[in-house]
């Protein structure tokens, strides 16, 4: 081999190394490059490691909840409205990591592939997101849930856009509270608990443990138990909230009774409970676009008699995500079809194009049989109707759920889960507040006023 055949292979060696190299480096750019340029290094966004070169954030209706101005990020001019859509919107620094500021901050500088920064650098501004959300229904959510930490959630269960989502505690971000470090009522403030919290369903989760019933137990609707306050096993006892006597299906799902649904949980056992859960959407990952949702959790598999009656009511191990539970209830009133929630509406460039926009998809995850749906709205409308009272929520031809979550260090935390039949007003809603007792008196009472609130406007 002379000299020249030589250098040829070597410069192959190093054109292909080049190409290599080039690959790597277009592939890196293509699916990093929106990453890299939201690093806080960026001075075209960030101003001391915050974001303040950015396009605004606006609610349904056309409400500013943040922008920029002068270098710097400001807000609504309302500060129940900047303390209720904190969660959604984000702060400046990222420490509410699935706020729309952090989730997002790429699509609110402007970058593109291609230009990169360049129109934030031309217009002076980046992309400005609209959302789903109404400032006033999150505004009545927040007041609602006053010094209570919990969380609201309502959404639209035909288009999925979510209306409302409030996350308490909360703080004002154009006044940061300089305590929030050391006080306690500041404690887990930058979790969007609709969002990333998980918790005890409580008796939420006997809409699980009925459809199960309903999927397994031809003869369900005619069954009756007998509920002294307490429903036996080999390994212990289920304490019942009140003693029931006998009673049907429906009226012990009315009554919420313990022994019943302890009861069938043990007869449909393990097997076919996780599948209807996981059938369900627990066990599952799901998402809002963007934004990781925390996934809800039932395991089972080590249960003896007494633990699994209590899986069955909604106790023992299992966590129940709200975002989660709202779009079980939206599947129900839906004759079975979920709809996936989502709260970006549309994404819009500083020239006018509109890059992104809101679309109604159906859940792969959260699948019920038409039958088992509409059947079980019934039973959810029954609680209502003969058992919570449809003055509690007027108007609303509600179907819903209560629950009383007990947990180990303190009062037990307020649940109600449920959803309007009314045609007029598809909303389904979810509220947990943490520490405060019955399911109705609280949450549902909650429910109701963020529900009227939406609904007046219509």
């Amino acid at each position: 081999m002379n000299n020249t055949t030589k250098r040829a292979y070597v410069l192959y060696v190093f054109i292909l190394a080049f190409i290599v190299g080039l690959g790597f480096m277009v592939f890196s750019f293509y699916t990093n490059g929106s990453e890299w340029a939201a690093k806080t290094v960026n001075r075209h966004i960030y101003s001391n490691g915050q974001i303040a070169n950015a396009g605004s954030i606006f609610d349904r209706n056309g409400v500013t909840l943040a922008y920029s101005e002068d270098g710097k990020r400001k807000y609504n001019e309302s500060k129940t409205i900047r303390k209720a859509t904190l969660h959604a919107v984000g702060d400046t620094s990222s420490f509410i990591a699935t706020g729309v500021q952090s989730i997002y901050s790429t699509q609110l500088s402007g970058y593109d592939f291609v230009d990169g920064v360049y129109n934030l650098k031309k217009y002076g501004t980046g992309n400005d997101i609209t959302l789903t959300l109404d400032a006033n229904a999150c505004k009545a959510a927040y007041e609602a849930l006053g010094s209570r930490k919990g969380t609201v959630g309502v959404y639209n269960y035909r288009t999925g856009e979510i209306i409302c989502m409030v996350s308490t505690p909360t703080y004002d971000p154009a006044n940061k509270p300089s305590d929030m470090a050391d006080n306690p009522k500041y404690e887990g403030v930058y979790l969007n608990r609709f969002i990333s919290g998980v918790y005890t369903p409580g008796s939420t989760f006997k809409t699980v443990t009925a459809i199960c019933a309903l999927q397994n137990i031809p003869d369900i609707g005619s069954r009756t138990f007998k509920c002294t306050g307490k429903y036996h096993t080999a390994s212990g006892d289920v304490i019942c909230n009140n003693v029931h006597g006998t009673v049907n299906f429906e009226t012990a799902f009315n009554r919420s009774c313990n022994s019943a649904f302890a009861e069938l949980a043990i007869e449909l056992g393990k097997d076919k409970l996780t599948a209807t859960a996981q059938q369900l959407g627990f066990n599952t990952k799901e998402s809002l676009g963007q934004t990781p949702v925390a996934k809800s959790m039932f395991d089972v598999s080590k249960t003896n008699a007494v633990d699994l009656g209590w899986a069955g009511i909604g106790q023992y191990t299992t966590l129940a995500n709200p975002c989660h539970m709202m779009t079980i209830m939206g599947a129900i009133a839906n004759s079975g079809t979920a709809i996936k929630p989502y709260y970006i509406d549309s994404i819009t460039s500083p020239s006018g194009r509109v890059t992104t926009i809101g679309q109604t998809e159906q859940s792969e995850t959260v699948t019920i049989d038409p039958n088992i749906a509409n059947r079980m709205k019934e039973y959810m409308r029954s609680n209502v109707a003969n058992y919570y009272g449809d003055s509690t929520f007027p108007g609303l031809k509600m179907c819903g759920k209560t629950g009383t979550a007990q947990i180990d260090d303190g009062e037990s935390h307020s649940w109600f889960v449920g959803f309007s039949a009314n045609p007029e007003t598809p909303y389904a809603v979810v509220c947990v507040a943490e520490n405060s007792g019955s399911g109705l008196a609280t949450a549902g009472k909650i429910s109701n006023t963020v529900l009227q609130a939406i609904c007046k406007k219509k």
